[in-house]
């Protein structure tokens, strides 16, 4: 009875709605509804592979997704040991309410402060005229957009997913650092010896739960980040859907897109899942 509304709940808004899905076979014709539509069997999912804006935007969308994954953890994981170093109780709680801050910040909200700071009249280039540069439009280059998406989600996401490592962290037996110090070791040594391969179970368990979603690069920051300048780098998947199916109104296309999206991304969940299990010996129950 407890889990009763629940269930209720996933029902219908997780099970009722995948009748939708049928309209990746079909032309789907909103006038004629879910079983109108005349059948065109895998056809859209053909052209996913037949289409090249199809194949950029999943080449797009992985290879953000692996650049952030690069840059994200080694971040988190510096930022972990560092905050860890620190002995004064109030400036750690201060440095860590700083960095946890933007994880809580829309991307909407986000999205205009990174726009207005790399205007042309914004911070960035204010500063490059100083010293006599010209001004740069980051957000209008298409060999530098991805590299901006990569550090604003660090700048915004770097500190909270850093929780998971310092909790690691706190569990570690202090008596190994004492022992450490007493056998003549520094701060490099108990990082090195002591800290690090405590933290080697947790790394290997996140790094291979985040590769199975690996095809979900971010929608809400590129959709306020973008432009058509920035198309060729930097739409994804989930922005292609959106103006492919919602705004030109090609359905089925953009709903077998979709589907597929979400076979190969099951497939990833469920290949880590079982590569933690045998590596990291993690397992949900």
């Amino acid at each position: 009875m407890m889990m009763l509304p629940g269930v209720i709940l996933l029902f219908i808004f997780s099970i009722i709605p995948l009748i939708g899905s049928t309209i990746a076979f079909q032309n789907f014709m909103p006038g004629r509804g879910f079983f109108g539509s005349p059948w065109v069997g895998f056809a859209h999912f053909r052209m996913i592979f037949e289409l090249q804006n199809t194949l950029r935007v999943i080449w797009n969308t992985v290879a953000i997704s692996l650049m952030k994954m690069l840059v994200h953890f080694p971040v988190q994981i510096i930022f972990a040991i560092a905050i860890n170093e620190v002995r004064n109780l109030k400036t750690k709680k201060i440095i860590q309410t700083s960095v946890y801050l933007p994880h809580f910040i829309s991307w909407v909200i986000l999205g205009e402060i990174i726009s207005y700071m790399l205007a042309g009249d914004g911070i960035l280039n204010h500063f490059l005229n100083l010293f006599g540069r010209e001004s740069i439009f980051l957000l209008e280059m298409d060999n530098a957009f991805r590299y901006v998406l990569v550090f604003s989600d660090l700048w915004k996401g770097f500190g909270f997913g850093a929780i998971i490592y310092i909790a690691t962290l706190s569990s570690i037996n202090p008596m190994l650092y004492e022992a450490c110090v007493i056998d003549g070791g520094n701060k490099w040594h108990q990082i090195r010896y002591i800290t690090l391969p405590g933290l080697k179970p947790v790394i290997t368990l996140v790094m291979l739960l985040s590769l199975g979603g690996i095809f979900n690069a971010g929608f809400d920051q590129v959709f306020n980040l973008y432009n058509p300048l920035v198309y060729h780098s930097g739409d994804i998947l989930d922005t292609f859907m959106y103006r492919t199916g919602l705004l030109n109104m090609h359905y089925s296309f953009a709903a077998a897109m979709g589907l597929f999206r979400s076979l190969i991304s099951f497939t990833l969940v469920a290949g880590t899942y079982i590569l933690s299990y045998k590596i990291a010996d993690y397992r949900i129950i």
